[in-house]
């Protein structure tokens, strides 16, 4: 990159920048395209304008099929951490005067806390919270480096020091599918091996915990089936009918009531983990923070009555 009498480089345009990102995030300028509601086109000659703006190829292209080359992979690993602390400050200044911060998994978010936190809203208007929804496949949440003054994860207790934390519920976990596929027949060991497993993480852990315990380890093969990313897209697999997910009872009781999803077994296992509010101890007196905890634990999930036997 050429430089202007003995100034620095010029750089490249942002819009160049964030197209290769995504394009290379997303392994494909079509899917680029649409994530950035541009064309394929507009995405290609954007890559193209920074290409030679660098004066380096960022991708090989073989047909339709792309690759990062070694430039590539190391420009796309620096503008993710670049566009994440961008998307951060943005967030940090944008936020309602005394608003409270808050950063949670997910499907936690969708099954639970997102209607906790509007009741919350309209019972104390005057008390703002800024929720911020992410998904996490370890939960985590850096309050140095994030803009958030508290968060809800799903962990064991073990957070750092400088941290306090609030015990909301335990986490168990329970077979669910879709009531149609329940039958008339109790289910056994040997129709959970025919049935189709499906795992809302990538490494099985959450079915692996759940047959070790009630002692079916060895006679399922529990490394099969299908993988999501996360437990709420699991449990809607299951809902649709697609196979037997693993799913946190606290978080699908609704369905259950509601009889959109089925327990083929009505044991749940204590993973062990739990969901705790944390924040750090620097932050403690944010105003609405006092509030929320008592309104949290006020409104936690109700498992009674599911008929299921909880093994500790």
């Amino acid at each position: 990159m050429p430089e202007r009498d003995g100034l620095a480089p010029r750089m490249p345009p942002l819009y160049a920048l964030r197209a290769f990102e995504v394009a290379a995030r997303l392994g494909s300028f079509t899917a680029a395209g649409q994530s950035l509601c541009i064309t394929q086109s507009a995405v290609s000659r954007h890559v193209r304008t920074l290409e030679e703006n660098l004066g380096c190829q960022l991708f090989e292209r073989r047909g339709s099929r792309l690759s990062l080359t070694d430039a590539g992979r190391v420009l796309a690993q620096e503008l993710k951490v670049g566009f994440r602390a961008i998307e951060n400050a943005c967030i940090a200044v944008s936020r309602q005067e005394g608003a409270l911060r808050l950063k949670a998994p997910s499907t936690l978010t969708m099954r639970w806390l997102l209607d906790v936190l509007e009741a919350f809203g309209r019972e104390q208007p005057q008390r703002r919270v800024q929720l911020t929804s992410a998904w996490m496949d370890l939960d985590s949440v850096d309050f140095h480096g994030e803009p958030f003054d508290c968060a809800v994860l799903l962990g064991n207790g073990s957070f750092p020091a400088d941290w306090q934390q609030l015990k909301l519920f335990d986490e168990w976990l329970v077979p669910v599918c879709a009531p149609v596929l329940l039958g008339e027949r109790p289910w056994d060991a040997a129709r959970l091996a025919r049935a189709e497993l499906i795992h809302p993480s990538r490494d099985c852990r959450d079915w692996r915990r759940w047959l070790e315990r009630v002692g079916l380890g060895e006679a399922i093969a529990w490394q099969q089936g299908k993988l999501f990313d996360t437990l709420e897209l699991g449990i809607s697999a299951a809902a649709q009918g697609h196979g037997v997910s693993i799913g946190d009872l606290a978080l699908v009781a609704a369905d259950l009531r509601r009889g959109s999803l089925a327990l083929p077994f009505d044991r749940a296992v204590r993973s062990g983990d739990s969901y705790y509010l944390v924040w750090p101890a620097r932050g403690g007196r944010h105003p609405v923070l006092a509030r929320l905890k008592d309104y949290l634990l006020a409104h936690l999930p109700d498992v009674r009555g599911l008929g299921v036997q909880l093994l500790d």
